[in-house]
């Protein structure tokens, strides 16, 4: 891995006199107490101000504090004017935009579209607090109260919009978020080395134009430089005929040799699908080598030139081995350096053991950040997932590369919290991350890691390469329940069964010692033609990871409950897969409370998936085979209908679908059957679906028993067996006797 200069090693900025503030100032007044004239940065940002190491622009605004910079947050502006955006006045350096701990529109937005009620990041829970879009508003809004003045994007929404991507809510790709924001520079990724160094630079004279050689950074060029050499990704992946093919070790920019090479092109098989091989060549050096993507042009109107982007975008994601890659927009370029290098553990520590008050602004008084509440007894002790699901955000944001604390610096967080936030009462409610127990588990070669490109550490196996020791975690979990006034440790963060498996005794120690009463855990499917289109491992897993689960809750002498979760409707799923889903569900005696739609999010493999009808995970061709797509509000709602069978809403709906699948045998009252023949009436009694006048069963005529029906429980007494009791119920939903279901959404963090 290429070296780079520590965090804590840069000269410190003149400013650096003040010392740290209790909070980073939100106004006027409070940089006069500070005794500042001026912010040398100011960090504008959708959520509401928690300093806390949880939230983004906390990190990001006291990592540059530490840095000797005066720091000022606008948190939550009035975005219909820029009044709000000059409060704290003219930036010395720049503006630092970011929309938020989560992207814009899933933060407002269901996967149906339709507007949240209530906003996590918010106080008091409110809704309608930041703009669609937020990074481009905000942007905007900068640049109308300062001209002049830099604006660096950054956070998930710029780092999942940085290419052309296909946005769910318009039905379109768009362009990179930094073209329609019009910002001067785009961070993507965890952004402390990116930030520091360009903070570093502008403060010691560098134009911000001139700031084009920082890992992790996205910006507009006219043209490659003198000195590169392009690669044209479509010769390196080759999707199909594009366009007259040349050498990838021609430079683009030599006219001649690029004729010779389009004559060669033209006798090459257009539907052909094989990797060129690439030769060596004198000049070519990785870190002057960029890859030219399709256009914004061309992905707009050629899905399957889209689904090549995204194919091409997620190859190059190793710190180890990416290249710079390049995407026109017009008439211009967007370049996109390569990722930034993974944070060392001191600098983790460095990062973690800043002067965070750990709580939200005072400005909020008393009014309940969700997030905050969520978290605030949590401990994040690594970043970074090599899962690779296709789905979810993390690894475009975070890398695959896991990146962990020292053990010493998270149970000083710990004491920290014991010591320090209000209203502790001993219990810690997570340590975890991205994931659960991925904690210091790497590649055994870091020469291995540092030239892999693989998606995924753990699909369609666990990598022979991958070390799955838990002992360091486990060791983590006993010194910490150890500490005096830790009552208990719960880990919350999702856990990764397929490789906790491999460590039987870190699953006896979890089970043993930090599970509450029950386990959530994700297998998301339980057939082939989805899970392979996830990167998730097949239901046989999760059936090893729930025998030792029992086994070990047994030894302990605990009553403890897993809550799988499914996904409804991704890529690559068709009906009868969410028929057998049901099946599975009906079973083994779950019954979901609350059903998670697929969500296309901007960049994801699964989103081109969605958008393209190809599957990036292979190469993708014109020919190659489409992936099963369930669009339409209809489908989806059938999908969703699906896993929960068991409410009598959603009935009508799958008897109708199960005749047209020609599985209306599954239509009835027998154990074997997914949902019954009867329709409840408002009395709580049950009526034919095909009569409306029949009569119900439980009335007096049939001389059967009444039923009681409890809630999203089908009957059960016409096919002979018990009815439902209240204990049933408990055991059936996955919830542990006398534990209260949570009436609250829990914010929308991808898994």
């Amino acid at each position: 891995m290429q070296a780079v200069k520590p965090l804590f090693d840069y000269p410190k900025f003149w400013a650096e006199c003040f010392g740290p503030a209790p909070f980073l100032p939100m106004s006027k007044e409070e940089m006069d107490q500070l005794g500042w004239d001026s912010c040398d940065i100011i960090i504008v940002t959708g959520d509401a101000y928690v300093d806390h190491p949880s939230f983004g622009m906390a990190i990001i605004g006291r990592l540059l504090e530490a840095q000797g910079f005066r720091v000022g947050i606008i948190a939550q502006p009035d975005w219909q004017s820029k009044d709000d955006f000059m409060k704290l006045g003219k930036p010395n350096l720049f503006f630092g935009v970011a929309a938020g701990n989560m992207d814009s529109m899933i933060n407002r937005y269901t996967a149906d579209r339709k507007i949240r009620s209530d906003d996590a990041y918010t106080p008091g829970g409110n809704a309608g607090k930041r703009p669609d879009r937020a990074s481009m508003v905000y942007s905007q809004r900068c640049r109308e109260a300062y001209k002049g003045v830099p604006i660096v994007l950054g956070g998930i929404e710029a780092s999942l919009r940085r290419i052309a991507h296909y946005d769910y809510w318009q039905d379109k790709v768009r362009h990179s978020i930094l073209m329609d924001a019009k910002a001067d520079i785009l961070l993507f990724g965890n952004a402390e080395r990116a930030v520091v160094e360009v903070a570093q630079r502008l403060s010691a004279g560098e134009s911000i134009e001139s700031i084009t050689d920082v890992r992790g950074t996205a910006f507009v060029r006219r043209d490659t430089p003198e000195g590169w050499f392009e690669l044209d990704s479509t010769r390196i992946d080759r999707p199909g005929k594009v366009d007259k093919i040349i050498n990838p070790y021609v430079n683009t920019q030599d006219t001649a040799a690029c004729a010779i090479e389009q004559e060669k092109g033209e006798q090459d098989d257009p539907n052909e699908a094989k990797v060129v091989e690439l030769l060596p060549h004198p000049r070519l050096e990785r870190d002057r080598t960029v890859i030219r993507l399709p256009s914004f042009e061309k992905v707009k109107s050629d899905t399957v030139l889209y689904a090549h982007a995204n194919r091409v975008l997620h190859l190059e994601t190793n710190p180890g081995n990416a290249r710079a890659m390049v995407q026109r927009h017009g008439e211009t370029d967007v370049w996109f350096n390569p990722p930034p290098i993974p944070l060392t553990t001191e600098e983790m520590d460095y990062v973690f053991g800043l002067q965070y008050a750990r709580v939200p602004h005072p400005e909020y008084g008393g009014a309940k950040i969700p997030a905050y509440e969520m978290i605030r007894f949590s401990v994040n002790i690594m970043r970074g997932c090599f899962g690779g699901c296709t789905f979810c955000s993390i690894t475009e944001h975070e890398g695959r590369i896991i990146q962990s604390r020292s053990e010493d610096s998270i149970i000083r967080e710990i004491e920290e919290i014991r010591d320090r936030v209000p209203g502790f009462t001993g219990v810690i409610s997570d340590l975890g991350g991205p994931t659960a127990n991925m904690y210091r588990i790497a590649c055994k070669d870091p020469e291995i890691e540092r030239h892999c490109r693989k998606p995924s550490c753990v699909w369609p196996g666990i990598c022979e390469n991958l070390n799955t020791d838990h002992s360091s975690l486990i060791q983590l979990y006993r010194r910490a329940r150890d500490l005096p006034g830790v009552k208990k440790i719960l880990i919350a963060s999702g856990l990764r069964y397929d490789l906790a498996v491999e460590s039987p005794e870190y699953v006896k120690e979890l089970v043993t010692h930090h599970v509450g009463g029950y386990l959530k855990i994700a297998p998301e499917h339980t057939e082939e033609g989805p899970l392979s289109k996830m990167m998730k491992p097949g239901i046989g897993t999760y059936d090893a990871f729930k025998r030792m689960f029992e086994k070990f809750s047994k030894e302990a002498g605990k009553e403890q409950y897993l809550i799988p979760y499914f996904i409804a409707a991704h890529p690559g799923t068709s009906d009868e897969d969410m028929m057998n889903l049901a099946l599975w569900l009906k079973r083994s005696g779950f019954r979901a409370d609350q059903v998670q739609a697929f969500y296309p999010s901007p960049m994801a493999t699964a989103t081109a998936m969605y958008h393209s009808g190809k599957n990036p995970l292979r190469k993708v061709t014109y020919k190659s085979d489409n992936v099963e797509i369930v669009k339409g509000e209809r489908r989806r709602r059938l999908h969703k209908a699906f896993l929960r069978y068991h409410d009598p809403n959603n009935w009508p709906m799958l008897r109708e679908a199960l005749k047209e699948m020609g599985r209306a045998d599954l239509i009835g009252n027998g154990k074997h059957q997914l949902i019954p023949t009867h329709q409840p009436t408002g009395d709580g009694s049950y009526q034919s679906a095909r009569r409306k006048n029949s009569t119900p069963v439980g009335s007096k005529k049939t001389g059967k028993p009444l039923l009681t029906q409890h809630t999203g429980l089908p009957p059960r007494a016409s096919d002979g067996s018990k009815p439902w009791n209240k204990a049933e119920e408990g055991k059936a939903t996955g919830y542990a006797k006398g534990k209260k279901r949570s009436s609250k959404r829990q914010p929308n963090i991808p898994r």
